[in-house]
């Protein structure tokens, strides 16, 4: 029996996750619940799990994950606002099961110089299918990881078609229900940039060794590349409650989490190039993590302002990864990486971002 301590409970991933523990409650035992404002749906999961530890907010979910005995910490926290609790997870021995990539983007060497091997399991479906692909060899057999994207709802069109995108439509993401900020960057590939960070925290693979591949279908999940020229790549249909489940019991596998591929019905899955003159982020993402430091904060803070203001009408659809470039161009880091310095990091790079955005 597994005591899970979830943060961001009411949230897309804290959902499918109580899904996931719903129909095994042999496995696993709910022993805390954190979220962000949503006190009513807090309320009734914790009387359904019959909880007696819940938090409002990162600061009392920090609290949170210092207080409760878990033996696993899924953070589905969303921002960098969930830096605290993994770091608290951390410093407790817990296992975390990641699905706030930002805390692991934002804290970079804060965060992995924390972790024992193996003490953080990645819950990105991305991240989640590289961890299982590494399974098949060891770390110096690697030539490469391949993460897949799905292109979003703007795959195929020009730099010049996307000036005319309208904040609606950057929302129509053909595969994922997620928030605003979240659906956004999958549409300017700012998250798969985010995803490039978090692999080479995660699995020490240079950066020169990471690529993404378009792949619509978001069937192949992800995928390494071996040295004797052999890849392995893990498929399933889009459905997150399997990286969930595995976030929650690994190395061990969920069983009936979810459904697997029909392989009687015909399919075809195809892989395409980047295209890295309409979707710039990729590159800029990877520029970012080579820097390291706060780089990768004001990354994130500066594109969370650029979000903001495309949907308040103030940028243009690719006005926002532009924005991002100027303020990290303009980013002078510090010397030392503390929390201290991270959060003036973010602070300097929303109101640098917020002043390029208003000129």
């Amino acid at each position: 029996m597994r005591r899970v301590l979830i943060l961001g409970s009411t949230g897309s991933i804290g959902t499918q996750a109580l899904d996931v523990i719903r129909t095994r409650r042999d496995r696993f035992q709910v022993v805390g619940l954190a979220a962000g404002s949503q006190r009513d749906l807090l309320a009734a999961q914790a009387a359904e799990f019959a909880v007696t530890h819940t938090a409002i907010g990162a600061a009392d979910a920090e609290r949170l994950v210092r207080d409760v005995d878990a033996d696993v910490v899924l953070n589905g926290i969303t921002g960098s606002v969930g830096l605290g609790p993994t770091i608290a997870a951390l410093e407790c021995g817990r296992t975390l099961a990641l699905a706030n990539k930002e805390s692991l983007i934002v804290g970079g060497d804060l965060v992995t110089a924390l972790a024992a091997p193996g003490q953080i399991v990645p819950v990105d479906s991305e991240h989640s299918a590289i961890a299982q692909a590494l399974r098949s060899g060891t770390s110096a057999e690697v030539r490469r990881l391949v993460l897949t994207a799905s292109g979003g709802p703007f795959r195929g069109r020009s730099r010049a078609d996307l000036e005319r995108v309208t904040p609606a439509e950057a929302l129509a993401h053909p595969t994922w229900d997620m928030g605003r900020v979240v659906t956004t960057n999958s549409a300017t590939l700012v998250n798969k940039g985010l995803e490039v960070i978090e692999a080479h925290l995660l699995f020490g693979v240079d950066y020169d060794a990471i690529d993404v591949v378009v792949h619509p279908q978001s069937i192949v999940h992800s995928m390494v590349e071996f040295v004797d020229g052999s890849t392995i790549a893990q498929a399933s249909p889009p459905d997150m409650r399997l990286p969930i489940s595995l976030g929650l019991q690994w190395p061990e596998r969920v069983a009936g989490v979810g459904m697997p591929l029909d392989w009687t019905v015909p399919a075809s899955w195809t892989f395409e190039p980047l295209d890295e003159t309409a979707f710039p982020a990729v590159a800029l993402a990877k520029h970012v993590g080579r820097a390291a430091g706060t780089y990768p904060a004001v990354f994130n803070a500066a594109n969370e302002q650029a979000v903001d203001a495309f949907h308040e009408g103030a940028l243009r659809f690719p006005d926002i990864v532009e924005t991002v470039a100027r303020v990290v161009d303009a980013h002078d880091a510090p010397d030392e990486l503390t929390r201290e310095s991270l959060a003036e990091a973010e602070r300097w790079a929303r109101a640098e971002a917020d002043r390029i955005i208003a000129a």
